[in-house]
């Protein structure tokens, strides 16, 4: 019922700023998968509809590819979103507009960022590939890597360009990833915890940051099975979602093969294979008891002595 008063909403709305719009004017609007226009000389409209996108992020680049198609070559998209600006980048030589600009930003934070000099900054392949960056780096439906940020990925990318090779792999008819990207995605995480490592295994990386560098579990790299679940779930956003950005109706697979499961909740991240440490790894647990380990103590709960972890220092007999 909700998106059915949404269309209707839109169509209203079309109505009326249609009413408002100069004659020199042309507006176009979504309404559910078709699309709307004040042009009424305009007979074929199927390079933008119908139209099975479910985001606007995707869709108005759909739009921008058309504004070009119809002779505009000076584009310019209104929007705060990030994605809209990486999308833009990588759909840039595609579009192939002398000028794309994307206004960014409010009040006196607005700022009109040039897509077109950006795009120019960066190869090909690269710019087709930053959309799985993005999402591999984390966005709205991946997770960040803890304590790591866009900036730092970058520059890792920037020093291990063997990355960009097998990302652009990757592609929307793939039914599965491959061993030589998950290495190299594994190896570039490695890095970003790491930068002088020289290791190839975020397991081995952890526990050498937790043992012997004294690293808190938020500041050391996901396992290889909870880092598996995230690519996959990143290649599902960047490659199969964002790598169809400018076709109108894209096929996608199912997000239960791609780090994500259907329940009651609706679609949730699949996190990991792997069980919880806190249900397996007993020699993390560790009480605080300052007066005695007395019922309410951990290591007595887990059947377990304490430790020289714990706050009593293990010396207090209460758990043997």
């Amino acid at each position: 019922m909700h998106g059915i008063l949404n269309v209707n909403h839109f169509h209203c709305l079309f109505q009326v700023v249609a009413l408002l719009l100069p004659d020199d004017k042309v507006i176009y609007s979504t309404s559910g998968p078709i699309v709307l226009s004040t042009l009424s000389t305009r007979e074929n409209m199927d390079r933008i509809q119908p139209c099975t996108h479910e985001e606007a992020d995707t869709r108005l680049l759909i739009h921008a590819l058309d504004a070009q198609r119809c002779g505009y070559q000076n584009i310019k998209i209104r929007s705060n979103d990030t994605d809209v600006v990486v999308l833009a980048v990588s759909s840039f030589r595609t579009i192939d507009a002398e000028h794309l600009w994307v206004a960014y930003g409010t009040g006196k934070t607005l700022k009109y960022i040039p897509i077109h000099h950006i795009a120019s900054l960066l190869t090909q392949e690269e710019a087709e590939v930053l959309p799985l960056f993005h999402a591999l780096t984390g966005c709205d439906t991946v997770s960040f890597f803890c304590g790591r940020g866009k900036r730092t990925a970058w520059d890792v990318w920037r020093v291990f360009p063997e990355l960009t090779e097998h990302m652009s792999s990757i592609q929307p008819t793939m039914t599965d990833i491959t061993d030589e990207f998950l290495d190299a995605v594994e190896r570039f995480v490695v890095l970003c915890y790491e930068k002088t490592s020289t290791l190839t295994r975020v397991n081995t990386l952890r526990q050498e940051l937790f043992a012997k560098k004294s690293r808190l579990l938020e500041n050391i790299p996901p396992t290889q099975a909870a880092l598996y679940q995230h690519i996959k779930r990143a290649v599902y956003q960047g490659v199969f979602i964002w790598g169809q950005t400018l076709v109108a109706q894209p096929i996608l697979p199912s997000a239960s093969n791609w780090g994500w499961k259907l329940d009651d909740q609706g679609w949730t991240p699949y996190w990991t294979s792997l069980p919880q440490a806190k249900d397996i790894c007993y020699e993390l647990i560790k009480c605080g008891c300052k007066k005695g380990c007395g019922g309410r103590c951990k290591c007595k709960k887990a059947n377990l002595v304490c430790t020289g972890l714990c706050y009593c220092g293990g010396g207090c007999g209460s758990c043997d």
